[in-house]
């Protein structure tokens, strides 16, 4: 097998955040099994678009028949459906107002990103920096939901929701681990 990245700590980061994923893809899967398909059917729909996120992760760590390109896109895409329908379109309702507030325009700020950084014809233009500020984004509206979720009585949903809200997050440090160390190149 052949592998995309040869520095180690380059492995190391891909490689956590896998694993990451995969223990937060597996802890929905099991919170849906546990709270049943009435409490939690829209995880289910979040777990299918995360579960292609880590599985085209695990495709381009191993050149397996994708290009950053496509990488870039489709997991920008799967992460930016998950924006749009967890915070923008279904949002939790939040104990506190005006953290809800807050939540919803970053959650805005987010997918407007999403959607002029890879909207743009030339995609080479995509930097470094912008694909930072996305993940800082995305950092601080699940850091935002973890305050709500201390702040509103603590339930047998809570510890599940605390979990997998930290999903996504780790899905756009896998983007910013990919993309980081790879030349920006057509593949």
């Amino acid at each position: 097998m052949e592998l995309r990245f040869k520095d180690k700590g380059t492995i190391f980061n891909v490689v956590v955040t896998f694993m990451a994923a995969v223990f937060s893809v597996v802890m929905m899967i099991y919170g849906v099994l546990h709270l049943g398909l009435k409490e939690t059917w829209p995880e289910l729909v979040l777990n299918f678009f995360y579960i292609i996120c880590v599985l085209m992760m695990l495709m381009y760590f191993f050149k397996w028949g994708i290009t950053t390109k496509q990488f870039n896109y489709w997991c920008t895409l799967n992460v930016g459906v998950t924006v749009l329908l967890r915070d923008v379109l279904f949002a939790p309702p939040l104990a506190n107002y005006p953290l809800h507030l807050v939540c919803l325009t970053l959650s805005v700020t987010l997918l407007l990103m999403l959607t002029y950084f890879y909207a743009r014809k030339d995609w080479k233009t995509y930097s470094k920096r912008n694909l930072w500020s996305i993940f800082i984004i995305d950092l601080i509206i699940a850091t935002l939901y973890n305050i709500d979720i201390f702040i509103e009585p603590f339930s047998e949903y809570s510890s599940y929701l605390m979990i997998e809200i930290w999903i996504r997050p780790t899905i756009t440090y896998g983007l910013v681990a990919c993309y980081v160390n790879e030349a920006v190149r057509e593949d």
